[in-house]
């Protein structure tokens, strides 16, 4: 099964246009305002429309109340809903739309029991742990941690660039990868040459 490629922290239309030209499955627009990769809904939905056809518009939320994000919902078309902070299963639900949950690998995170707590979701996310930083920090964890019985399809993030994304496949297995700082030459501009380097790495794995 060919590993799908996520290309999160978009915040230039150009920089879409060049990822999907490249092969990229999903973009990601991060709606948490505290990021350096921060869009608001008029921005996103400037980006989401120069994207062609079959590719995936990904909203990243943190704690976002429901009545904000359906209010970005009615600006901007959106196909999945990525939550990366302390939301419920409920909190997640009610859009209808598919989610993503993102979980954090903090030390003593039982992974499977608490992606059990999200049967429905359409994958879970495993990124890295920093204090006070919901994603996005760049740093890889041990992957020797994830367990083997997750019921979701497996989104693997975390310090990943054009390095060590094939290490990172062959090892985990993963259904997609996701990427933001490793395909970066400032925050939230996208390198271009780092991101055909970087799909290029995923799509020889076959």
């Amino acid at each position: 099964m060919r590993t799908r490629v996520k290309i999160c922290g978009i915040t230039q239309p150009a920089d879409a246009r060049y990822a999907s030209m490249m092969g990229a499955d999903a973009i990601g627009l991060v709606f948490y305002r505290k990021s350096p990769r921060a869009v608001d809904a008029a921005k996103a939905r400037v980006i989401v429309n120069e994207l062609p056809a079959f590719v995936t518009r990904v909203g990243l939320f943190v704690n976002m109340p429901r009545e904000e994000i359906q209010s970005i919902l009615q600006l901007v078309s959106l196909d999945i809903l990525q939550f990366h902070g302390d939301e419920t299963v409920d909190d997640c639900r009610g859009y209808n739309k598919p989610y993503i949950k993102a979980l954090r690998m903090k030390e003593g995170l039982d992974v499977s029991k608490e992606a059990a707590r999200y049967p429905d979701a359409a994958a879970i996310l495993l990124d890295s742990f920093q204090a006070g930083a919901p994603g996005g920090t760049g740093q890889r964890f041990d992957w020797n941690i994830i367990p083997k019985d997750l019921k979701q399809p497996l989104v693997l993030a975390g310090g990943l660039d054009a390095t060590n994304v094939a290490e990172a496949i062959q090892r985990v297995a993963p259904y997609a990868v996701d990427v933001s700082g490793g395909v970066e030459r400032a925050k939230g501009i996208k390198d271009q040459l780092l991101v055909q380097n970087f799909i290029t790495e995923v799509n020889q794995l076959g």
